[in-house]
Formats: structure tokens, sequence, C-alpha cells
């Protein structure tokens, strides 16, 4: 058996497992430390496939910078596990819906040349570029600016609901507080 093909398919299913057991997870801090976990495994993918940049890279913001954040969140809510969701109504079946959608857009993408008889990104020059922090800069900024701008919005908007979330619980007002000990105003 390939060496290379052995040491893939061990940092697939480490990176597989880790992302199963960060959702599973009942503790806050396990979960974060499942998630460095993840992004080490994938790191390590990316140094398989020869991009030494997008490990490094994968190291120092994702490991480094985001769980130094993610941390800073679940310590400032508190480690002990959270409560049951409450169940906010319809949110199954939107769930489910958008879990669909996501395997439509998944299967489409992976199937794009057969689908289309246009050939997909991954050209020989594209490949022999892959990591090269130029060419990673130029597709990054040029051609998937606004996505990545929608990203970055994406994560300021969580880590801003979690704090939120977490003062609202924290400092509640006297009335809340009043009528959750059976009290009257």
């Amino acid at each position: 058996m390939n060496v290379q093909l052995l040491v893939f398919a061990v940092l697939a299913v480490t990176s597989v497992a880790t992302a199963l057991a960060m959702i599973f997870a009942r503790n806050a801090v396990h979960g974060v430390l499942f998630m460095v976990g993840n992004f080490a495994a994938v790191a390590l993918l990316y140094v398989l496939l020869g991009s030494p940049f997008l490990a490094a890279v994968q190291i120092l913001v994702y490991a480094g910078a985001i769980m130094v954040l993610f941390l800073f969140v679940v310590m400032l809510m508190g480690p002990e596990p959270a409560p049951l969701w409450e169940h906010i109504p319809g949110q199954r079946p939107f769930a489910l819906l958008f879990g669909l959608l996501l395997a439509a857009g998944l299967i489409v993408a992976v199937n794009v040349e057969k689908l289309t008889g246009v050939p997909g990104m991954m050209t020989q020059e594209v490949l022999e570029r892959l990591g090269q922090p130029t060419a990673l800069a130029q597709t990054l900024f040029e051609r998937y600016v606004l996505p990545f701008e929608v990203t970055s919005l994406l994560l300021l908007i969580g880590m801003i609901g979690a704090v939120v979330l977490a003062k609202r619980e924290k400092h509640e007002l006297p009335a809340e507080q009043a009528s959750r000990e059976g009290g009257t105003e």
C-alpha cells in the first residue's frame, strides 16, 4: 500500500472524527479542543497536498487566532453545558431544507464537468500554482473578494451574537428574575 495513501486515510479519519467529536462534545472547552485537533489534521492534509503555505496559514489563523477568540467566548459564557435548545417554530424543516440544498450544491460542484461539459477549475496550471501565496492572494482578492468579505462578516456577527447572549444571561432584568422565581411585579 502506498504510504501517502495511508497517511491520507489516517488524516481523513482523524479530521472527520475530531469534527464529529466537536459537534457532540457536551463540554464547550472539549469541543474547542477537538476543533483545534481538526484544524491540525486539515493543516497536515495541506502539507500532504504539497501546499505548505496553506498549512502554515491554517495553523496560524485558525488554530491560533480564531481558536483564541472561541476560547475567549467560551470562557465569557462559562464552560458549563448549555441548556437544551429552545424549540424555534419551523427550525427542523428549515434545517432539513438547507441540508438538502447544501448536499445538492456539493453534488453539482463535484460533478460540474459531467453535468455541463465545461472543464472544471482544476486545470494543470491551477494545480501547479496551488498553495503559492501570490496565486492564492490573486484568486482570493480578485475573484472571490465578495464571498471572502461575507464570510468575515458572518464570523463577526457570530462573535457579537455569542457575547450578547452571554451578557443577557448574566445580567437579567429584575422583573425577569422575579418572574422566574415566582414573584410578582
